[in-house]
């Protein structure tokens, strides 16, 4: 098993073209680390070069202690598995699972044994003796899976690996994944855009955007608590209810936020209450997903939006609403892109503000926060001013009547106008 350390790592491709941004990234013995974010964030790089296969531009790449940036990738023991399985077409899978133990000379019937205890485990014994083209996906990828665990490496690198599998398939794969790297015991780097496969598999995840680090922790941590509302947004499986809210302290009794035809009152005996009133007469921004929301008699007397159900969504388990409550919607702010020409051409990459300090600062003094002003009605698929309520199995509403819409106040996420966290995660 190994630790992999990346401290402060950047790569820089020809033309000046900044693809990781002073990643500092930390994965223990035995864990299985997810890196998640949208495509072209930078996952398969750092994965890479983890791998030996991209060099480091500045930084240092830590294996099991040991500093590994000039390290070949034969010396590294490190076995990765593609998107697309790459096996080698013209042997079987019996000879592409042994391939690695046959090149480090390894006794016939040592290859002959693991090779055949390991395909017993994937489910794949009954192909042995196929080639990779009579094979079906799921197949394919249990077989480079093998390739990969037969000769049991210190770490394994996965990108992607079921990306091109239907539904029903990741699902299976997924499962046998996560329980055979688990016995196993061997540290796992695993490379997806899927934040379901990210949450039912990680002991961590990394969230990465630009090639920025934006959140790590674990499953129920970065879901729960996310450090920005990119996290926030990615990791949620409907779309992210991200409004704009005015904070205000009526005569100094409580913490309200203002959302134009709605308010939310926070009293003082909420710990957040304190943090919030740093932004007295600026606008921040509220998340809140679909299942902090709920239909609601008029006796509630928790926080209520009022609205009108535009829309209904059927999702085989569950039903979505669209409620039109007269709230601004807004965008999930990006970060500054850092991945310009580094010689600043298209901005400068130092000028992306990151790290603790960057973030304690913003929150002890707050600029002047940008209005958001509420979207105009659009049609076709643009982005609509609306409110996604989870209604569950049943629909209790009926599109174009008035509703009542209960929102669970404990379960807030607080960010400033650039995306920050206005209460720090716990961590």
């Amino acid at each position: 098993m190994s630790t992999v350390v990346l401290d402060n790592v950047s790569k820089v491709y020809p033309g000046g073209y900044l693809a990781i941004d002073r990643m500092s990234l930390r994965a223990e013995k035995g864990e299985l680390l997810v890196l998640l974010g949208p495509s072209g964030c930078g996952k398969s790089t750092i994965l890479r070069m983890v791998a030996g296969l991209e060099e480091i531009t500045s930084g240092d790449l830590w294996l099991n202690g040991e500093l590994a940036n000039d390290l070949l990738p034969r010396d590294r023991d490190v076995a990765m598995v593609f998107q697309n399985g790459a096996l080698y077409p013209h042997r079987t899978v019996r000879g592409n699972m042994a391939f690695p133990l046959e090149i480090a000379k390894a006794d016939p019937a040592l290859v002959r044994e693991r090779v055949t205890r390991l395909s017993k485990a994937l489910r794949i014994d009954d192909t042995l003796e196929r080639r990779p083209g009579t094979l079906s996906g799921g197949q394919r990828q249990r077989a480079a899976m093998g390739r990969a665990i037969v000769r049991e490496p210190s770490l394994f690198l996965m990108d992607e690996p079921l990306s091109n599998l239907d539904a029903g398939m990741r699902t299976e794969l997924r499962m046998e994944i996560s329980s055979l790297v688990r016995s196993l015991g061997v540290t796992t780097i695993y490379v997806t855009h899927d934040q379901v496969e990210a949450l039912s598999l990680a002991d961590r995840i990394a969230i990465v955007n630009r090639g920025v680090l934006q959140d790590v922790g674990t499953p129920s941590q970065v879901y729960n608590d996310p450090a920005t509302a990119f996290t926030a947004a990615f990791l949620s499986s409907q779309q992210l209810n991200l409004l704009a809210a005015t904070v205000r302290t009526p005569r100094n009794e409580f913490v309200a936020l203002d959302f134009g035809p709605h308010h939310i009152v926070i009293p003082w005996s909420d710990p957040r209450a304190y943090v919030i009133s740093r932004y007295v007469g600026h606008q921040i921004l509220v998340g809140l997903r679909p299942d902090c929301l709920a239909p609601v008699p008029e006796t509630f007397e928790g926080p209520v939006f009022l609205g009108r159900v535009r829309a209904l969504e059927y999702h085989g388990h569950e039903w979505l609403a669209h409620v039109e409550s007269g709230i601004p919607s807004v965008d999930v702010p990006e970060p500054p892109d850092p991945r310009g020409r580094v010689n600043g051409a298209h901005g400068p990459a130092a000028s992306h503000p990151r790290g603790l300090i960057a973030s304690a600062v913003r929150r002890l003094f707050p600029r002047e926060a940008p209005v958001f002003e509420a979207e105009e009605e659009q049609t076709g698929t643009h982005r609509r001013n609306d409110l996604i309520v989870r209604l569950g199995s049943r629909p209790v509403w009926r599109a174009g009547e008035p509703v009542r819409v209960g929102v669970d106040a404990a379960r807030l996420m607080l960010f400033t106008p650039d995306g920050a966290r206005v209460d720090p995660p716990s961590r």
